[in-house]
This record gives structure tokens, sequence and C-alpha cells, in this order.
């Protein structure tokens, strides 16, 4: 049994123990790993994201009494809202809800993602029925594989079906964004919600955060017997934390400066200026930006005319941009990546908002074993807590289960 089987079974198990019946489905959306272009996606500029075989259940059912009413597995208790009250909860200020403690943070992503679904198809409080949502989820926590958004991705599939709202795909990525945004707080970008709800099996997600189109780009990984292993180094981070709206901030004075809506209208042939322009910490951020935005470009066309064997520097100097010019990485991170790069990965970066969370490196399948044994050596060598390897597999986004 695997254990999107057992998460699967712990949201009807649940969805059991709320309410004394069975749940009429079960959705489910993917956790995801970035595969390179980080904090470019706030900045309108391009992210190449996967799904990953870990998923969140949302096991969900119509009630008659207009209550939304949540559970699950990683929080004791469930939350009721009446349906009647999503938009003066949720409809204030970012985060207000979570920092009256109307709303317990856990439950802001459900319950938002039920606000801002309802308010993108244009239905009013009136028109919909209550529901009870059970979730349970095998995405790690914490490492960086973007377990909210599958938490926003699950829901917002459920409700989408039970409350006949007709959104598409990407009309549910933004409610999960707006819900993260508004709801929860927490200031990111569209990536995450993106790749968890319209990931493909052996594919990774391009996708424009300004025109927010999206292609699926093949990987090829299977073909060429690779695989992406996760090395969590079990360092938590959170997302609404001062380092990443510190980084946020730093590109909105950048370009300000700059003359520029965003960071995706400069170019590196605009570095020079910049570098006079502004102060030096502000300038670095700015040029992993710039940087990074191109290193997506020329992945996916190096995926294209020539395979995944082809991106290794690319990922590899992702990582030297993080650490170096925005400065989100630990030395945890640091010594994922360069363990796995000396016993034999083609590329390694870390993946995801930073402080903390997983690296992830390309490797032959023959190898796995090896790259993992020498990240948890290194680790050991340095005193830090044993990190946490596994494979991570690009896989589909959000779907019906049952």
């Amino acid at each position: 049994m695997t254990a999107s089987h057992t998460a699967l079974q712990d949201a009807a198990q649940l969805f059991a123990e709320l309410t004394g019946d069975r749940p009429e489905g079960i959705w489910s959306s993917a956790g995801r790993a970035n595969l390179i272009g980080e904090h470019t996606d706030y900045n309108e500029g391009f992210v190449l994201p996967f799904a990953i075989q870990y998923r969140t259940y949302a096991a969900a059912r119509i009630r008659q009494d207009g209550v939304l009413r949540v559970a699950s597995t990683f929080a004791p208790g469930a939350v009721e809202l009446p349906v009647a009250e999503l938009v003066s909860t949720f409809g204030g200020s970012a985060g207000a809800a979570v920092a009256s403690r109307a709303v317990p943070e856990w439950a802001a992503y459900p319950l938002g993602v039920a606000w801002a679904a309802l308010t993108a198809a244009g239905r009013s409080e009136a028109d919909v029925p209550g529901v009870d949502i059970a979730i349970a989820s095998d995405v790690p926590v914490g490492a960086g594989l973007s377990s909210s958004a599958a938490i926003e991705g699950s829901v917002a599939a459920a409700l989408n079906d039970l409350w006949r709202l007709d959104l598409a795909p990407l009309d549910l990525a933004k409610a999960g964004r707006r819900a993260e945004n508004e709801a929860v707080g927490a200031p990111t970008g569209i990536m995450d919600q993106v790749s968890s709800i319209m990931g493909r099996a052996d594919a990774a997600t391009f996708l424009d955060c300004r025109t927010l189109e999206t292609r699926s780009v093949d990987l090829g990984l299977e073909r060429e017997g690779l695989v992406l292993l996760a090395i969590d180094t079990r360092v938590e981070h959170a997302h609404a934390s001062g380092g990443y709206r510190d980084r946020r901030a730093a590109c909105e004075r950048g370009a300000a400066a700059l003359g520029v809506p965003s960071l995706r209208d400069v170019t590196g042939a605009d570095l020079d200026r910049a570098r006079d322009l502004l102060d030096d910490v502000t300038f670095r951020r700015v040029r992993h930006i710039v940087t990074e935005n191109q290193r997506v470009l020329d992945t996916v066309a190096a995926l294209a005319a020539a395979g995944p064997r082809a991106i290794g520097e690319l990922l590899v100097a992702s990582h030297a941009s993080m650490r170096d010019d925005f400065e989100i990485s630990v030395p945890e991170l640091d010594t994922a990546v360069e363990a796995a790069l000396e016993a034999g990965a083609i590329g390694a970066r870390m993946t995801g908002g930073g402080f903390g969370g997983s690296a992830v490196a390309l490797v032959e399948a023959s190898a796995v074993d090896a790259v993992a044994d020498a990240a948890v050596r290194a680790f050991a060598d340095r005193g830090y807590t044993a990190p946490h390897a596994f494979t991570v597999l690009p896989s589909e986004g959000a779907r019906r289960d049952s």
C-alpha cells in the first residue's frame, strides 16, 4: 500500500468520524517541487515547477444547514463557519481573520478557498449549500513542497464539483492564491497553485506569471534513467515570515527605482545601470530575479533540444544565485547541494521559498542511494539533524479520486 492510499483512507476515516456518514466524493491535489525559477513568480517572471506524487485529500459531502465544517488530521477539532459569513470573515484586510483568531490559521486555507472560489464564480453565499470537508495529506509539511497549495487545490476541486462552480483549472489556482494571500495573509505568487492543480506525469509546467499562460514541458526522466531526489533538511520555514516579505519588498524597491512595473521588465543588459542606481543588497536581489528568469527559459530550451542531462549547470547556477544574491539558502541546504554534486548528481539546487525546506538533485536512478547516503554523512559531519531523502515523481495535478 502506498503512502497516498493511506492518506486517502485517512481522509475517508476522518470524514466518517466527523459526520457518521460516507463522503459524496474524495478529491486530491499534489504537492509540488520547483525544478527552477525561484521567487520569480511574484515578479511576473517565469517558473518551471512540477506536481509530485505526494497528495492532499479532501473527503466532502453537502450538508443542508448552510454551514461549512472543516477538519484535518493535522489539527485537533473541527472548525465551522456559516457560508453566509464567508465574505464578512475574509473580505477585509489580508490575514485579518487569522490575526484576530476568528479562524485558526490551518482552517483559513480551506475556508479561504471556499470564499475565493465562490467569489471567482460570481456566485452569492445564498446560492450554495454547506459542506463537510475532512482533509488528510502525505505531503511533507515544512519541506518546501507546498503542502498549503495541495490543501487549496484539493478543497477547490471538491467545491468546484459540489457547488457546480464550473471554474477552469487556472481559475481554481487563482482562488488558491487569493486564499493564501488574503485569507491567510501569506504574500505568495501563483506558481505553487498552478503546479499543484495543473501538473502532468513526467512533465513540468512552464508558467509565465505575467500572462498566466501555461504549457507542459516533457522532462523525459524515465526515458533517460534519471530521477529527482528531494533532500529535506528538516529545517522548517514559514512563508509569512519576515525573510520572505523582505525579499519581496526589495524586488518592489528595485523595480520602482528602475522605473518598470516589475522585474520581469529588466533584462541582463540592464544590470549595469541597476548596479549604479541601487544599493548593494537591492541590486543583488534584482540580479537574482533577472538571471533566474533567463535560467528558466534556458532550461526549457535545453530540455527540448537535448533532454534532462543538459540542465545540470543551470540548476547549480540557480542555487548559487539564491545562496549569494537572494540569500535565502541556509547552511543545511548548501550542504545538501554540495554533497549531492560530490556524489555524482547531474545538478542540484534548493527548491521552494528558502530559509529551510528541501534541495532537489537530478541523479542517475542507479545512484539514488549513494547520493542520499552522501547527504546523510555530510550532515552528520557538520552536526546537523539527519536529512530525509526521497524521490519526487512528476505527477498528475488535481483530480477526483472517488
